[in-house]
């Protein structure tokens, strides 16, 4: 039985994908903050946008490490956190979770889960659709 290996997420990686989100959300004049962890959860580059909203920083954090710990895009979560939904947590003033709004997006290699990206600054769906533009720019 072989073992197929998958080169993790490098810095370089984090850099394009920082660079990628930062260029598509410029592209549409929205200020966003980016954060990539590796599979560890480790942190592998951030961007603060200081004309972003002053939680953009850590909205994109809590975004990418929620990506990477259910394996999922946080736009898929939105629902299974509200409240009667299959996970639960307190509203904001958005009406929606903090922790799980669009923005985090899981990072994959070979089918296999390598790091996240968060995005936060833009309006939910805004913040998703960068996030998966800079994982395409990987590919």
């Amino acid at each position: 039985m072989s073992t197929t290996t998958v080169t993790p997420l490098t810095t370089q990686d984090a850099e394009t994908l920082v660079a990628a989100a930062h260029s598509a959300a410029e592209a549409a004049g929205v200020t966003v903050s980016v954060t990539v962890l590796d599979a560890g959860g480790h942190l592998l580059a951030f961007r603060r946008d200081d004309r972003a909203v002053l939680i953009s920083g850590e909205t994109s954090t809590r975004k990418a490490y929620t990506a990477l710990q259910l394996d999922a895009p946080t736009a898929d979560l939105v629902d299974a956190v509200q409240p009667g939904g299959l996970f639960h947590t307190l509203p904001t003033a958005l009406d929606r979770p903090l922790l799980f709004i669009a923005g985090g997006v899981p990072v994959r290699r070979d089918g296999r889960l390598i790091g996240a990206i968060g995005v936060g600054g833009g309006a939910p769906e805004q913040d998703h659709a960068f996030a998966v533009t800079a994982v395409k720019a990987l590919a």
